[in-house]
């Protein structure tokens, strides 16, 4: 009767171990479940620090020498006309001359009223993007001149581009972090928690787009961070 009574008291004391056991191991599941995920927007409007402007110019004509001599007097003029505007020579690049003999077709009509067609790309690559707008504006001034320039030639845009992301990264990642901590303790004061420690962090790929179609050399940098924090009751 005695060891009876000794082994039940035993296993009584091994059962109120063992439900010690089981809430605290419940208790640490919960705690360790108690998680949000959040995201974090930045996003910057900067100026473009980067362009490229290609003039594209054509000549025709039925004497292929003559027609190279003005294409050849286009392109100085064009030189001219930046340089005296301020472009440095360096940034200046003249393409080699594209010529279309419209009697070498195989297809398409040879009913054409020049033979020769000769294409060249003078290109600007430049970081005074103000400079190059105002040119840009100011292109007419070629057309008086009789340069034929080509507008509109899709394969030829100009280019407004934004290279000084790295400079901004860091502040743009603290900002985005920042808000969504701001959503975390939202959260956490909606359900009565406090924000913990970050569990895991994630840094969304950084986007660069034009504003809008209006402003190509204003461009939009966005950036969203999703990250994951504990809550403390």
């Amino acid at each position: 009767m005695k060891k009876a009574i000794i082994c039940s008291v035993i296993i009584a004391i091994g059962l109120i171990g063992l439900g010690d056991g089981i809430r605290s191991g419940l208790r640490i599941i919960a705690q360790r479940d108690q998680v949000v995920d959040v995201r974090g927007l930045a996003e910057r409007e900067v100026k473009a620090n980067k362009v490229t402007w290609p003039i594209v110019c054509n000549e025709v004509g039925n004497d292929l020498q003559s027609v190279y001599d003005r294409i050849s007097r286009d392109n100085e003029m064009i030189t001219e006309f930046l340089i005296s505007n301020g472009i440095s020579r360096e940034d200046i690049y003249i393409s080699s001359p594209e010529v279309n003999d419209t009697q070498a077709r195989l297809y398409g009509s040879q009913d054409t009223p020049f033979r020769y067609l000769i294409k060249t790309v003078v290109t600007v690559a430049s970081d005074q993007v103000d400079k190059v707008r105002e040119l840009i504006n100011r292109q007419g001034e070629l057309l008086r001149k009789g340069i034929a320039i080509q507008a509109g030639d899709y394969n030829n845009q100009t280019i407004f581009e934004y290279t000084q992301l790295n400079d901004i990264k860091p502040e743009m990642i603290a900002e985005a972090t920042k808000n969504a901590r701001e959503a975390a303790k939202k959260f956490a004061d909606d359900s009565e928690s406090k924000v913990g420690k970050i569990k895991s962090a994630r840094q969304g790929q950084f986007t660069i787009e034009d504003r809008d179609p209006y402003t190509p050399y204003i461009k939009k940098i966005r950036v969203v961070t999703s990250l994951t924090y504990t809550l403390e009751d």
